[in-house]
């Protein structure tokens, strides 16, 4: 039983403080990246990146820090994928030396697990002052990052593009899609029924409200994109246009199914945590349903569901 109610605890009783990252299968096993905030506002270099590992999604074993060194500055949402032509697992992250002042820092392992390794060349992107990402390979091992941008190009504060990266993952070679949405953060991105979907929500740093998810979709990720729903806000006379989950988006993790791939929606909900511990917040992992067009349906707010493999 997969539950939504309460903090998550490793297999030692711990609660597990793993938030604003991703979830992966890789050979086999399930590991869970994200951002350790402990007891503090999050707005620290406190801040530390740390894995998690499962056999069944269930039992979780602390695999302690992803990075082999500690970043000097604030970070935020690492995000990890498998690079089938150098066989290295890459992780992209927010990286401001001074808070605001961001860019991405790209880090490189041969195990999921790390340690990782910061690479030291150039990763800037198209856009200035990169905010939220995340990272997309695509069935021909193209690699793509997906992020928001908090200056812009001129249309508007933090708007969301896609941009091809190169061969090793490492860097972006400029290949955009331009701004499809603007006023938007944490993007999540993958492929479904032959099209290409784009989940982003409105600003939310750590609101405990939550966000909005809405859907964009596309023929390719350099392409146009085009509103095509929302899946996370409640269409109830009494509740209308909040969300169904108080959470702000982090993933869409794509996990094997009995009957096929399965996408799990996950979110952060900022503010929930029962001790006052920002570390203890409360993440929502929920399957995604879709409609006969391959388009994602409204969240159902579930607090348990079963998983097989």
């Amino acid at each position: 039983m997969i539950q939504n109610v309460a903090p998550r605890r490793d297999q030692y009783g711990h609660v597990m403080d793993c938030h604003d990252g991703c979830l992966r299968f890789f050979d086999g096993a399930y590991y869970l990246y994200g951002t350790a905030y402990g007891n503090t506002d999050g707005f620290t270099p406190a801040n530390r990146y740390v894995v998690y590992r499962s056999d069944d999604l269930r039992t979780w074993a602390p695999l302690g820090d992803l990075l082999d060194t500690r970043i000097d500055g604030v970070g935020y949402r690492p995000y990890v994928v498998f690079n089938p032509t150098t066989r290295k697992y890459v992780l992209w992250f927010n990286w401001y030396p001074k808070l605001w002042e961001g860019q991405f820092g790209v880090a490189l392992s041969d195990r999921p697990e790390g340690p990782f390794k910061v690479y030291e060349g150039d990763v800037k992107v198209a856009q200035p002052k990169p905010g939220d990402h995340n990272l997309f390979v695509d069935d021909d091992g193209s690699g793509y990052v997906v992020y928001t941008s908090i200056e812009g190009d001129g249309s508007g504060d933090h708007g969301m593009s896609v941009e091809r990266l190169n061969e090793g993952y490492t860097r972006s070679i400029k290949d955009s899609s331009g701004i499809f949405a603007t006023g938007v953060e944490a993007p999540a991105m993958f492929k479904h029924a032959g099209r290409y979907i784009c989940l982003v929500g409105r600003c939310c740093c750590f609101c405990p409200e939550g966000a909005n998810a809405a859907v964009y979709v596309s023929d390719h990720p350099l392409d146009p994109w085009t509103l095509a729903g929302e899946i996370n806000l409640a269409d109830s006379t009494d509740a209308k246009g909040t969300p169904i989950v108080a959470g702000q988006q982090t993933d869409v993790a794509v996990l094997p199914g009995v009957d096929g791939p399965l996408h799990v929606w996950m979110a952060d909900k900022w503010g929930s945590r029962p001790d006052g511990i920002k570390g203890h917040d409360v993440q929502h992992w929920e399957p995604l349903r879709f409609d006969e067009h391959g388009l994602p349906l409204p969240l159902t707010g579930a607090p348990t569901w079963e998983y097989t493999r």
